[in-house]
């Protein structure tokens, strides 16, 4: 609905009183871990709450309930599945890269999840274009004022801004634990590992949030099929050379594996959105129509 404003409100809400009641169920109260899982679950509840009043406020009944017909079911099987196995493919990925670099000893293993962490902490910031992506781009294909053209220069400004975003990430993202090490360990060992990998550490971030804007304007564009049979693809030469790679190069090994892993999902997504079939660049009305219909 394009409204960002509603879950920022009520994510800044469920952070507050999470902190919150972190601080007293577990320090003050002495309940450990039990009053930090207290303290999640109030505030995702809370979360949920404000959410569902500014849906209301915008006219819908939040709290309704219906049961889907067998037609409605399979066109949110139609539409999840792919989602799903897009997700589930980045999700093994990143466990096999996880697996390999743990088998690798417990320096290695600590290197790699310092990297891991600060590389998630970077990524999140890709995610707002493919959102944006996801939020205005149906329209323009789409809606009832479709605009192919309109969509193409939104791709490009989103492309740019991806482009920028991830070589700012990757420079910051790369001087933190090249500078400033021993922010997350005083081991010279773990720290020696750490070094190794940030060329392909750089090499991965900076490539990640435009890879984000081209894979949300398929999604945008249902292309759901390619996009899943992609992402599978991906996976499976991706775990090859992530198991070969690994084992002659150690963790500089998978983290090259996951370089090549991102530069493939961006080849391949922007392969296909610059291709006349793609969804920006297709004068195909039979396919819009169906889609029209589709969402009816």
């Amino acid at each position: 609905m394009k409204d960002s404003l509603g879950p920022l409100k009520s994510l800044a809400a469920a952070t507050v009183l999470n902190v919150i009641g972190c601080i007293v169920l577990c320090n003050w109260l002495g309940y450990g871990i039990v009053g930090a899982a207290w303290a999640t679950m109030i505030s995702q509840v809370v979360a949920a709450y404000m959410m569902i009043k500014t849906l209301n406020k915008k006219g819908y009944n939040a709290l309704a309930f219906s049961i889907p017909s067998g037609k409605e079911l399979l066109m949110i099987f139609g539409l999840a599945a792919p989602v799903f196995m897009t997700m589930m493919s980045k999700v093994a990925f990143y466990s096999l890269l996880i697996y390999f670099a743990t088998s690798l000893g417990t320096h290695t293993m600590a290197a790699h999840q310092v990297m891991v962490q600060t590389y998630s902490m970077c990524t999140v910031w890709g995610e707002p274009l493919s959102q944006t992506a996801q939020s205005f781009m149906p329209e323009l294909i789409y809606g009832a004022n479709r605009s192919l053209s309109k969509a193409q220069l939104l791709l490009r400004s989103l492309l740019t801004i991806g482009i920028i975003l991830g070589l700012l990430l990757g420079i910051v993202g790369t001087s933190v634990p090249w500078l400033f090490p021993y922010i997350f360990t005083p081991d010279r060992m773990v720290i020696q590992e750490m070094h190794k990998v940030l060329i392909p550490y750089f090499i991965a971030l900076s490539i990640t949030p435009p890879t984000h804007s081209l894979e949300g304007t398929l999604l945008a564009g249902r292309d759901l099929r390619f996009i899943s049979l992609s992402m599978t693809g991906c996976f499976c030469v991706g775990s090859i050379v992530l198991w070969a790679m690994s084992s002659k190069f150690g963790l500089l090994g998978c983290w090259f594996s996951l370089a090549i892993f991102q530069w493939a999902r961006f080849s391949i997504a922007l392969q296909r959105l610059l291709s006349p079939k793609g969804v920006l660049y297709s004068g195909n009305t039979d396919q819009h129509e169906l889609r029209k219909l589709r969402t009816t």
